[in-house]
């Protein structure tokens, strides 16, 4: 039914309604039938004249009845109650006199018929919906408060959702055993599983947007006992950011269970450095760079250039931004940061006010097998960049670093701490300030082990984990890269920052999670240890014996005051690495890395 044919139809049954109920109250209430004349018509004339009136204020016209509830209500009590009041005085006004049991009955006929004519629609569609329901997921919500109330409600009104609520689950003692929109609530998180064999529940959605991720992990671990399939609403950061809208259901991310709760940074201090300034970030098409990118951009610099090697990642995040921040001035820039000229030319060019370094290879076993190009990207590559960075003044520089720098290993992380030892180095000999920022695995990064582990469950398996004891330090790109900027805001020149990653995770959690939320069973992905790579550790560590972890110097930041550094060796092994066998030049490497006096002294003589 059309609008406007919706609205007639309305607007000449209530009027029927009316003139109907106002003449069957004076036929019943006047003795022998006889029906005063004048009275009868004044009144009809005034109730009719009055209810479409106050129908029009309240809007009963344009409201979708089918979804009616007790707003609509309300709103219909409302319309009847005020014509009939403004009826009484009318009658009182010109009869001298008011008709009051006839007006009373007129009243509830008035309810019962237009309130019932309302009604039926939802009435017949409820009906409808519950023949259709059959066919639909049965799904349990975690959480009978208001978010999981507006689910219920959107779940049993969209016809084309294959989702059908049963019921809520809810450990406030005060809601167990009561109804919510005709739905139970049927028990708290801990009889998840009882309660989804018995309902034979095929969904569950966590609908509580302010849930901490231990309350996340609390919840989903109950889920996984069961055979249904775990969604979950938005997270409040993303609500209170606009980026989704509150009943955007989405199936359970790792990401919800292994990141933190959102950092409030101190944007006074981060818009003091970067707003109005030309920004430059190397590396700006990676999987951090990028993010530092979309970050730095809200805090309206005057001028964004992206450096990066590969020209499909910075043209794919160059094209995001002009999207998202018309207004900004970018400017990109095809550069090998091994390329020495090209560093001092585009520093020149630009003068840039901070340089945020995320350049450099991150794959610790493709490195173990080519040192020397670790060495040209993560030492020779930081040293141009940096001293670049030094003959043009620019005011901070902000090196992303890794856990793996800390006692290394594997060639990867021996070559990040050299090029932390040589920003160390630039500090100290240039005007401009020089930080470090230091963290462990980054979920979703292109070094992440995440991503493989989705394409072997993708590929049926099975995930390979290199030892069932091997835990690591996660956490997000956008928690890193905001972390990395409010460092910058921090940096006072020599500092070696380090965030709270906090609980290290074990990667065979994370590897039956991930199949968990794949929809598969370890019987259909199994899980298989391959044992541990070369220059892979048990576990991994932020700050070295020798560093000093001083206080917090803001929430989830540190800074690691290290002892200072005796870079000749590093300057030497740059003159001679292509020299050196790949298994010398990695022995050579680990030993400089972490300090030992014998590789110094050989690279020395």
């Amino acid at each position: 039914m059309s609008y406007r044919k919706r609205i007639i139809y309305l607007f000449l049954l209530d009027s029927l309604i009316v003139l109907t109920s106002i003449y069957f109250s004076y036929y019943l209430l006047l003795p022998s039938g006889r029906v005063i004349t004048y009275p009868l018509i004044l009144s009809s004339i005034t109730l009719l004249v009055g209810h479409h009136l106050f129908a029009y204020i309240y809007k009963l016209y344009k409201r979708a009845w089918e979804y009616a509830s007790v707003g609509e209500l309300l709103a219909i009590f409302k319309a009847i109650s005020f014509s009939i009041i403004l009826a009484a005085f009318v009658q009182q006004a010109a009869l001298g006199e008011m008709y009051t049991r006839t007006l009373v009955i007129t009243w509830m006929m008035h309810i019962l018929l237009i309130g019932g004519s309302r009604f039926s629609w939802r009435i017949v569609r409820d009906q409808y919906l519950k023949r259709s329901m059959k066919k639909k997921k049965r799904t349990l919500i975690i959480g009978a408060g208001a978010a999981g109330t507006m689910v219920a409600r959107q779940l049993q009104q969209n016809q084309e959702v294959e989702l059908v609520p049963v019921g809520f689950i809810d450990d406030d003692p005060a809601k167990q055993n009561l109804e919510i929109l005709g739905l139970p609530v049927l028990g708290g998180v801990k009889s998840i599983k009882s309660i989804a064999l018995e309902q034979n529940i095929s969904n569950i959605v966590i609908a509580i947007p302010s849930l901490d991720r231990q309350g996340i992990n609390r919840i989903f671990s109950q889920c996984t006992r069961t055979k249904a399939k775990t969604k979950i609403l938005p997270l409040i950061e993303d609500l209170m950011l606009g980026k989704v809208a509150v009943n955007e259901i989405r199936d359970v991310q790792v990401e919800d269970l292994l990141g933190r709760e959102p950092v409030e940074l101190d944007i006074h201090n981060i818009k003091s450095y970067t707003m109005d300034q030309t920004v430059l970030v190397t590396g700006a098409g990676g999987s951090i760079g990028s993010e530092i990118c979309r970050q730095v951009s809200g805090f309206a610099p005057s001028k964004l250039v992206l450096l990066g090697h590969g020209e499909n990642s910075i043209y794919s995040i160059e094209m995001e931004l002009r999207r998202t921040y018309p207004d900004l001035s970018i400017e990109t820039e095809i550069a090998d940061i091994q390329d020495r000229t090209k560093m001092f030319s585009i520093m020149k060019k630009h003068k840039p006010y901070v340089v945020f370094h995320a350049a450099a290879h991150k794959h610790v076993p493709l490195m173990e097998r080519n040192p020397e190009e670790a060495v040209k990207n993560n030492i020779l590559g930081t040293r141009n960049v940096a001293e670049a960075a030094s003959i043009s003044r620019v005011n901070t520089f902000v090196m992303i670093s890794t856990d793996k720098a800390v006692n290394p290993t594997s060639v990867m992380g021996s070559t990040k701490r050299m090029a932390e030892m040589i920003v160390q180095y630039m500090n100290t000999i240039s005007r401009t300030r020089f930080v470090a920022v230091r963290f462990g695995n980054v979920l979703g990064s292109r070094g992440s082990v995440i991503p493989l582990f989705k394409q072997q469950i993708q590929n049926g398996g099975p995930v390979t984990v290199t030892h069932p004891d091997m835990i690591r330090y996660f956490m997000t790109i956008p928690e890193a890269s905001r972390l990395v900027l409010q460092a910058g805001a921090l940096a006072e020149g020599g500092e070696v920052f380090v965030l709270d990653m906090g609980e290290p995770v074990r990667i065979l959690d994370l590897a039956r999670n991930l199949v968990k939320l794949s929809g598969y069973t370890e019987e259909e992905i199994p899980i298989v240890f391959s044992g541990m790579r070369p220059g892979e550790k048990m576990f991994e560590e932020l700050l070295g014996q020798d560093e000093v972890h001083e206080e917090q110097v803001f929430e989830k930041i540190y800074r690691g005051k290290t002892p200072p550094v005796d870079v000749s060796c590093v300057f030497k092994l740059l003159q001679v690495y292509g020299e050196l066998e790949k298994e010398e030049l990695r022995r050579t490497l680990l030993d400089i890395a972490n300090f030992r006096q014998e590789a110094q002294d050989r690279m020395l003589v």
